[in-house]
């Protein structure tokens, strides 16, 4: 069957995935970019297969099973030259040489190219192979030599502490090997019978009404995605550079998704969690598990133990979580009846204090003191730590909005209500009900006197001249964005603020979380409107959707690293437009709101939804770019440029939150203005 046929009987297989079981067989492929991405979920079995086109040919088999996976990397080519895949891969079992069963897929592929040179295969965990894909190094411990056999070359060894490992094997099938070159056919075409497997402990899967209950979109790409990444010990948060459990990426998902996921499937999110904080309360960031794991004990105690080693130098997910759980057992009627047996459960409710614990600690020096030395920054010597995570995502800030504006006040009103309701009477102790009883006084403050310090205002002559310079720059038209804003200063919350306490000035999409999460003034919300209904680079709207974060008013040099390239720069990341809509609607069920701001929140909603439903072949994607030509932006794929920060995950947990969300019905005198 040819690919395109193959796809479109995937996607007509699986647009009923709702109604299938748990466990029922899941195979479905996309390109993106130079990526051909190819599914495979059934029994033991669950992986993703990328084969990455271009001048740098790669294939990667990841698995879910111990965040494990297995790559080869070709010598660059002369000219580039794109992968085929005329079938879904197959499940295989196979035994390893001491009998024990490894787990993974077979499947043909081909490439029109006169020949390759295998460079490096690396086979250990996707955190290695993500780091060899970053790097170009990886541990010599994991490396291990091929072996060439006839038509076949091949690798595999047992993981470093001698328990099943993973194997990979390419048998040529059109074309001949010659050491560890593959040599065309007389065609031209090279032809590879793949056998990618692991001996990680397989996880269970979830899907269909387990999942998702009756009032979930049909959406057949979110569904595959959304069903790829389910399992019942914990949620995948992208595949395939993060093949396993993230505590920010689980809560906003779960938070999102809420309206659309069956009680137990909310409960696997918040549990997960909750299993994983530290013991001072502190939300994990990313586990390190399977070999990754032994890898990180080695160099700390000299063992070979794989005890999973949990990062917690994130602070945004630590004041995430009493607001989600506040979501579910306190306003979802279906939580709210299950919330006693659920905190009662493995320990949920004396964890759940435990992190409340931690954020009454962490906020109470700026009530306190209410100055910019006390809000709350990243960690000493850690350059990241809020979902801008690449080391340029705060503009070199170290006291980032989100955090500080929105989610701590949001944490400490979530951990009043949970006190008000009685939930955590049981899991009380020492001097809790006096700290319990500071919370009222203490997210006051924050409300009161955090949002301002993060104020900027351009004036308007200089607004001008500076959106003016930056469209000549970024290749977009000035017009639009000069129109918008006519005579007035430009005012927005600026995205972080330095050491010193100075605003990084760049627009940014982090209202969102003020939306979905906080009770913004009117006056608040009439300036988030305007954010995201201006065009850019006056705003962050543009016709390839809602950008991340808007550089304009900034310097020259932090310009540079927030273009349509980095990672958080001039981009669009799913979920923060669903962040966005998601936000829109619960602000629009208020019923305090003068009219005006009533009208200005919904033209927003309008324009985001334009966006979001000219985006829709990419919307379970991480995140993509864009250019501008021919009148309009046209979506790029991100990572398809070599210039590009990064590569994004063709499967991503939060980017499925559209399953929960639908376009509201048109407000009369609200649609979105031309740009």
């Amino acid at each position: 069957m040819a690919l395109s046929s193959w796809r479109r009987a995937a996607f007509i297989g699986l647009a009923g995935t709702a109604l299938l079981g748990a466990g029922a067989p899941q195979d479905f492929a996309q390109r993106e970019g130079l990526n051909l991405n190819s599914f495979v979920r059934q029994g033991p079995v669950s992986a993703h297969i990328v084969l990455r086109s271009g001048d740098k040919p790669r294939l990667i088999v990841a698995f879910p099973a111990g965040n494990s996976g297995v790559g080869l990397w070709f010598d660059t080519l002369a000219q580039g030259a794109n992968w085929t895949m005329a079938a879904p891969a197959r499940p295989v079992t196979m035994p390893d040489a001491k009998g024990r069963p490894l787990h993974g897929v077979t499947f043909d592929i081909a490439i029109k190219a006169p020949r390759l040179v295998a460079r490096q295969a690396v086979l250990s965990s996707i955190r290695v192979l993500r780091d060899y894909q970053a790097l170009g190094t990886a541990p010599a411990a994991v490396l291990t030599a091929p072996k060439a056999q006839g038509d076949t070359i091949a690798w595999g060894r047992d993981r470093l502490d001698g328990a099943p490992g993973y194997r990979l094997a390419v048998r040529v099938v059109g074309g001949r090997i010659d050491g560890q070159a593959i040599t065309a056919g007389a065609d031209g075409t090279i032809r590879l019978a793949i056998t990618a497997l692991t001996g990680e402990t397989p996880l269970t899967p979830v899907s269909g009404p387990d999942l998702l209950d009756a009032q979930a979109n049909a959406d057949p790409a979110a569904r595959r995605a959304l069903t790829f990444l389910s399992y019942r010990e914990k949620y995948l948060a992208g595949s395939w550079r993060f093949d396993t459990y993230f505590g920010r990426d689980t809560l906003m998902s779960v938070r999102l998704l809420m309206p659309a996921l069956q009680p137990a499937a909310v409960e696997t999110g918040i549990r997960s969690v909750l299993e994983r904080l530290s013991p001072q309360g502190q939300v994990a960031h990313e586990e390190d598990i399977g070999e990754f794991a032994i890898l990180d004990h080695r160099k700390t105690d000299g063992t070979s133990s794989d005890a999973p080693v949990y990062d917690y130098k994130m602070i945004d997910s630590d004041f995430m979580l009493a607001p989600v759980a506040q979501a579910w057992l306190l306003d979802d009627p279906r939580g709210k009846s299950r919330a006693a047996a659920f905190l009662a459960d493995r320990d949920a409710g004396a964890a759940l204090m435990r992190n409340i614990r931690y954020i009454v600690g962490q906020a109470e020096p700026f009530a306190k003191a209410p100055t910019t030395s006390n809000l709350i920054a990243l960690h000493p010597g850690v350059p990241v730590g809020e979902w801008r995570d690449s080391n340029d995502g705060l503009g070199g800030g170290r006291i980032p909005y989100d955090v500080n504006a929105i989610l701590v006040p949001a944490a400490l009103e979530a951990a009043e209500r949970l006190n008000a309701s009685g939930l955590l009477k049981p899991y009380l102790k020492g001097d809790d009900a006096a700290l319990l009883a500071r919370l009222a006084t203490i997210a006051t403050v924050w409300r009161d006197k955090a949002p301002a310090m993060f104020d900027a205002t351009i004036p308007s002559a200089e607004a001008k001249q500076a959106i003016t310079a930056y469209a000549a720059k970024a290749g977009v038209p000035a017009s639009p964005a000069l129109r918008a804003i006519g005579s007035t200063p430009v005012r927005f919350r600026a995205l972080s603020l330095d050491a010193e306490g100075r605003a990084i000035p760049i627009q940014n999409s982090d209202e969102g979380f003020a939306l979905l999460f906080g009770h913004p003034s009117a006056a608040e919300l009439d300036g988030t409107a305007q954010l995201f209904t201006r065009p850019f680079p006056a705003g962050l709207r543009t016709g390839a959707g809602l950008l991340v974060a808007n550089p304009a008013f900034a310097s020259p040099a932090l310009q540079e690293k927030f273009g349509a390239n980095a990672y958080h720069g001039t981009v669009i990341w799913s979920w923060q437009q669903a962040l966005a809509a998601a936000g829109l609607a619960r602000q629009l069920e208020r019923t305090d709101l003068p009219a005006a701001t009533r009208r200005s929140l919904a033209i927003a909603q309008s324009c985001l939804w334009d966006g979001i439903e000219a985006t829709r072949s990419v919307q379970s994607s991480e995140l993509w770019s864009w250019r501008y030509a021919g009148g309009r932006y046209r979506v790029e794929a991100f990572g398809a440029s070599g210039g590009d920060a990064d590569e994004s995950n063709a499967a991503q947990l939060w980017s499925t939150v559209y399953l929960a969300l639908k376009r509201p019905a048109a407000i009369p005198g609200a649609a979105c203005p031309a740009a």
